[in-house]
């Protein structure tokens, strides 16, 4: 069934493919940082810049998509006011969101990509895919990362190639820029990860696309793909202390103890939902993605 979420005038209410319902119920992020103030002036002669359009941003991934959906949206709200739709799947990769496959798919027909481009005409396409490597998606046809390393990473590019290529053509003569989002370390095959993220650095330059480092900011600064499960908290989350979950020790958590892969800090449920408790490693993937719109939008 197709979720969209609307940002705008409404705020989204969905997301996670792991994260669960704690007593405490969902928490609203506190604001993002305002931005400083200049001791410049302006002269009185200079002409207002051209406004800038509020862009309209898709949303579609996996269950990181899923767990970052509704704080990803409320960053987009407060810092571009954008238009934002989301419709993850938790489990999925690319191919579940190709249109014309013959292969069973996880994600239906009206919520793949190019349905949803000619639907609700974005901007800017986000794909944030950790590359389902385990066969667990129907439409891989049971390629995987452990039996078949060279043809998992050969029908990857294939299928970001295709996807690309389905998305420019539902976008007409006003295409979308796909965002492709780098993803953070892998805890079990950190090479794997870092070959994705080539995967996406390469489709990206072959069709003028962007790409979005969010994984950078919940890697050690020792190590792009190293995996951890703390960091030194930011000056952002020092400020919010909600954020950085040992300050006595200066550090925050990215993940939970029982779960490597996911960020968002509540237990995993078997309903994928977004994530209800505030989590410094989804605030920090979905600050750095808003960051990358705003710094291309029109």
């Amino acid at each position: 069934m197709r979720k969209p979420w609307i940002v705008g005038t409404l705020v989204a209410a969905l997301l996670l493919g792991g994260c669960g319902d704690p007593s405490s119920g969902p928490q609203p992020a506190p604001p993002a940082p305002a931005a400083p103030a200049t001791a410049h002036q302006r002269a009185a002669a200079t002409p207002d810049p051209a406004p800038t359009r509020t862009p309209s941003v898709l949303y579609l991934g996996d269950s990181i998509a899923m767990e970052n959906q509704k704080v990803l949206g409320q960053q987009l709200r407060s810092t571009v006011h954008a238009t934002y739709t989301s419709a993850p799947y938790s489990g999925t990769t690319l191919c579940d969101y190709l249109e014309g496959g013959r292969e069973r798919s996880l994600v239906p027909p009206a919520d793949k990509a190019a349905a949803l481009v000619r639907a609700v005409h974005p901007d800017f396409v986000v794909l944030q895919f950790w590359g389902n490597s385990w066969g667990y998606t129907p439409c891989m046809d049971g390629i995987t990362y452990d039996s078949a390393r060279s043809g998992y990473f050969a029908r990857y590019a294939a299928d970001a190639a295709r996807l690309t290529e389905q998305i420019a053509a539902a976008g007409g003569t006003r295409r979308p820029r796909i965002v492709w989002v780098l993803q953070g370390p892998d805890p079990v095959t950190p090479d794997r990860v870092r070959r994705v993220n080539e995967t996406y650095l390469r489709q990206a330059r072959a069709s003028g696309d962007l790409v979005s480092d969010a994984g950078g900011r919940v890697s050690p600064s020792s190590g792009r793909y190293t995996w951890t499960r703390y960091l030194p908290c930011t000056a952002y989350e020092h400020e919010h202390p909600v954020y950085c979950t040992e300050p006595a020790r200066g550090r925050t958590a990215l993940h939970r103890g029982d779960d490597a892969l996911h960020f968002c800090l509540a237990p995993t449920t078997s309903a994928p939902r977004p994530c209800p408790v505030r989590s410094p490693g989804v605030l920090r993937i979905t600050r750095e993605i808003a960051r990358t719109i705003a710094a291309h939008r029109i």
